[in-house]
């Protein structure tokens, strides 16, 4: 399976009950920013799945319309300059940003937000690496990822890596990589993971690895509060997607 399809199927398979956000305001927020910034600002709404595009002087390099809608969340007139590589390293970094503020407290998930630089061919056919900055629009109970904003622009500030976390209120950044997904879980909550993603019960567990019944279900529990879901199937689901299962 891609980066791009585990996901997209995070995203849609959240629990998508009361959104309480109000999209117009943000998507006058996204037009302002792309044109006071110069921006390409795009806006995913995950439950209905759509875009909704604002360029501002930035577009004509990229031959991105100034407004314009898609029908999916995923915006393919930029995506459509990136090539296959390009395209799985952001999807992954997306889903290893997902996966971090899974276990981020609810309620400061909204001070960080993901940046990337990305190689594209411009509108002259030229390379060029431009500077994606995502930032996920929360549920009232700060539980479920309602709407995504993503701004395209030139690269105006460097950083080690091709992509980072941001945490705009203290301003420290930490960059992802492989090493940071393995450190999610322990080894001995990877291997109760794997165990439980094979069917086995904490029994079985328990017998398997030779610890007591109670020790699993205490390792249960902090592999569902470090990957901040509410059942061993997501749990898996999200530890195969980040690619420590």
């Amino acid at each position: 399976m891609s980066n791009r399809a585990k996901i997209d199927n995070l995203l849609r398979n959240q629990s998508m009950a009361a959104v309480s956000i109000d999209l117009q305001k943000l998507l006058r927020y996204a037009e302002s920013v792309a044109q006071i910034e110069n921006v390409v600002a795009v806006v995913s709404d995950i439950r209905n799945d759509t875009s909704k595009i604002y360029s501002g002087r930035f577009g004509a390099v990229l031959g991105v319309e100034k407004y314009c809608n898609e029908n999916s969340i995923w915006e393919k007139s930029i995506l459509d300059l990136m090539t296959e590589t390009e395209l799985e390293e952001k999807f992954l970094a997306e889903l290893r940003f997902f996966s971090f503020l899974r276990h981020i407290p609810r309620n400061k998930r909204a001070n960080y937000y993901l940046a990337s630089k990305l190689r594209v061919t411009t509108l002259s056919g030229e390379p060029m690496d431009i500077l994606h900055r995502m930032y996920y629009i929360y549920s009232e109970d700060s539980d479920t990822v309602c709407y995504a904003l993503c701004l395209y622009g030139c690269l105006t500030f460097d950083f080690v890596g091709k992509s980072i976390i941001i945490n705009t209120l203290t301003g420290t950044t930490e960059e992802l990589s492989s090493e940071k997904d393995s450190s999610i879980l322990s080894k001995r909550e990877r291997q109760i993971l794997k165990l439980i993603d094979y069917g086995k019960t904490s029994m079985q567990i328990a017998d398997a690895l030779s610890i007591s019944k109670n020790t699993v279900s205490r390792h249960r529990q902090d592999i569902l509060a470090k990957l901040q879901v509410r059942n061993s199937i997501e749990a898996c689901k999200i530890a195969k997607a980040i690619g420590i299962l």
